[in-house]
């Protein structure tokens, strides 16, 4: 079987590597001129299956409306004038319910746990590398209302047989040693001693030679321009002059995956939410975080790679925007001088932003569509990298016509009918 991936990022070179290993004839199309450049290249680093939980959560209306009046608020709504955007708002309110919640979450946390085990996997039949850790994941409270408000994931961790430990703040302190400066600024925490993390553009660019090792193609530097359809099926896709044909058809596109779907006809509720990180080099390894931190006041992570700190986070709603916000710079820095004051170097530090591919339930979108040779791996929001290896199998092996190992549950472009 050809297939043609479109998207050259973390889903998309994870797609092709379980195809290819499957025996498929695969290539892989994207717009940069190496893969992982886009929403894969900066991004928090952990690979935190415990803490997949939906943005769509009760009191998040509450929330979101304060957040929007505080400068260092972790959420900002931006209209970019398109009925889209407030359709996609308006969704995600919907599910800003306990029920809703707890349904998304376990769909989450299906698909995380499954991804989290296929990095094991991987890292024993490969052993890639990239700056992997497997150190866990610590969230961080710094109110008691916060600590309270703990009992509601506890009790879909332990409906999934998710291991944690819940922490005072001297006990966050045993597990992240720096922390013993700074826990009076801490409530308690919630440790998820399962989780990983690692340096997600390193993986897919290491990754990507492991694919041309099986035959992948990369056809890098290539804006795709049209996807031509006939009748119920895809044609072809076209950069420029430049026509490529295959069996099937993977869309891996990030947050651009719904402008071409639109075009086939089929709108998916998947919308751009930008984020940010910085990239610090440690000057005090002592100074610095073991694995991951997730500050629940500001939802920013601090992630360990060997020689750097990887700290990011937020979420703005305001279309395509690209434009780096210093003011999201100063609420890293704080973060980061609040936590770790003697991790690392800031001045040194290098400031990024990208684009998050979100539905309304923080659930991806998996499988089949209405054209029956074109298939999506799209949505996965800000756990893109958590969950592409878990994608990844579950829809090779549904393209193959087998049985995934997991149950797909909720999982499709289905459940928005």
């Amino acid at each position: 079987m050809k297939v043609l991936i479109l998207g050259g990022g973390v889903i998309g070179v994870t797609t092709a590597w379980y195809l290819a290993e499957a025996g498929c004839e695969v290539t892989v199309i994207d717009r940069q001129d190496e893969t992982a450049l886009e929403a894969s290249f900066g991004n928090c680093g952990q690979i935190s299956p415990g803490y997949a939980t939906p943005w769509a959560a009760p009191g998040i209306p509450i929330k979101g409306f304060k957040w929007m009046f505080q400068e260092d608020g972790p959420l900002k709504i931006t209209p970019d004038g398109s009925l889209f955007q407030l359709n996609w708002v308006r969704k995600m309110l919907a599910n800003c319910n306990y029920q809703s919640y707890a349904i998304n979450k376990e769909r989450m946390l299906r698909l995380a746990e499954y991804s989290r085990d296929q990095f094991v996997k991987l890292r024993e039949q490969i052993n890639i590398k990239y700056d992997d850790r497997q150190g866990g994941t610590l969230q961080l409270f710094r109110t008691q209302q916060q600590l309270d408000s703990m009992a509601k994931d506890i009790k879909v961790l332990e409906e999934c047989g998710v291991p944690y430990r819940a922490l005072d703040p001297d006990g966050c302190a045993e597990v992240e040693p720096a922390l013993a400066k700074t826990k009076h600024h801490l409530s308690g925490g919630l440790q998820l001693p399962n989780d990983e993390t690692g340096d997600c553009n390193i993986f897919t660019q290491n990754l990507t030679k492991h694919c041309e090792a099986l035959g992948v193609k990369f056809v890098l530097g290539k804006t795709i321009t049209k996807i031509e359809r006939q009748n119920k099926q895809i044609k072809a896709v076209w950069s420029g002059a430049e026509e490529y044909t295959a069996d099937h058809y993977v869309m891996a596109l990030g947050c651009f995956s719904r402008q071409f779907m639109l075009h086939l006809g089929i709108d998916i509720p998947v919308y751009p939410v930008k984020g940010y990180s910085m990239t610090i080099p440690i000057t005090n390894p002592d100074g610095a975080p073991v694995s991951t931190i997730l500050d629940e006041s500001y939802k920013v992570a601090i992630t360990r790679f060997d020689n750097r700190i990887r700290v990011g986070g937020m979420a703005e709603l305001s279309g395509y925007n690209l434009k780096l916000n210093p003011k999201r710079r100063q609420t890293l820095e704080k973060v980061v001088n609040d936590l770790f004051p003697d991790g690392g170097d800031l001045p040194k530090a290098s400031f990024w932003t990208g684009l998050r591919p979100m539905t309304p339930d923080s659930t991806p979108i998996i499988g089949a569509t209405t054209i029956s040779n074109l298939s999506l791996n799209t949505g996965h929001g800000t756990l893109g990298w958590t969950m592409c290896l878990g994608s990844a199998k579950v829809l090779a092996t549904k393209i193959l016509g087998k049985q995934p190992e997991i149950s797909i549950e909720g999982l499709s472009l289905a459940r928005y009918g």
